[in-house]
């Protein structure tokens, strides 16, 4: 019974997606942010649940991709979609994509960029279950920290009290331009850490412990605000990382 533990928990996790497709569909993004995060959830818990019973295997592996292809893939592509597509009219009300969606409509086609970020997820995904290379860290940025990214971006925008941030976001070049970079970097040559612990002495963790510290200030003081500067720090402090042991080898 012990195997079907952690597949039960991806599927935890595609559940959690699908519901969030829904969500976003309809732009109720404060609804889809939850099931993501939550879906997020299970899929951490899902490798380490797979890890703790020693059941892990070529299933589970492609199951999980699976269901990541939803909850990190679909819907921030989604989201992206409708928050384009939101700033061409300059309203804000929820839009039925089945009503108010037209390829004759040039908005319309311009907010279809916002799928690349599916498109770029489903090619990381692939890569990744053939990459003997990211078992201890990342090659390119995990497709939930880009779904976390551009999940927090239309709850930035309605709460956030910064003026400057809300006009950024309500920019579609501003948009069109982090989806771009958004599904560059989860396929780029880019080695990123993993929150993996081998074990936990401060000297070998430093970077880690310094990254989670900091998380958790923004966290505290910055709320929607700090997810896409953690995920930014994320990248900045792999770079410099991986810089400081080429120049010490």
């Amino acid at each position: 019974m012990k195997k079907h533990i952690p597949n039960l928990l991806t599927l935890g996790n595609l559940f959690c997606g699908t519901i969030a497709t829904i969500f976003a569909v309809y732009a109720d993004f404060k609804t889809a942010a939850l099931f993501v995060v939550l879906g997020i959830f299970f899929d951490f818990f899902d490798g380490f649940a797979a890890r703790l019973l020693n059941v892990s295997g070529e299933l589970g592996k492609q199951l999980d991709s699976l269901a990541d292809m939803v909850t990190s893939g679909v819907v921030p592509g989604i989201i992206m979609f409708k928050m384009i597509y939101r700033n061409s009219y300059t309203y804000y009300e929820p839009l039925n994509i089945e009503v108010s969606f037209s390829l004759d409509d040039a908005s319309a086609n311009l907010c279809l960029i916002g799928v690349l970020l599916t498109l770029g997820a489903c090619y990381r995904l692939a890569k990744f279950n053939i990459d003997t290379r990211q078992s201890d860290s990342f090659i390119g940025l995990p497709t939930p920290a880009m779904s976390l990214f551009v999940i927090s971006l239309p709850l930035i925008q309605e709460y956030s009290n910064i003026e400057f941030v809300q006009n950024l976001i309500s920019n579609n070049y501003f948009l069109i331009a982090i989806t771009l970079l958004l599904t560059y970097l989860m396929n780029a040559e880019i080695a990123l850490f993993s929150l993996k612990f081998k074990e936990y002495s401060f000297k070998k963790n430093i970077v880690k412990y310094l990254f989670l510290l900091i998380s958790l200030v923004m966290i505290v003081t910055l709320q929607y605000l700090s997810i896409p500067l953690i995920i930014t720090l994320y990248v900045i402090l792999s770079v410099f990382s991986n810089y400081g042991k080429k120049a010490t080898v």
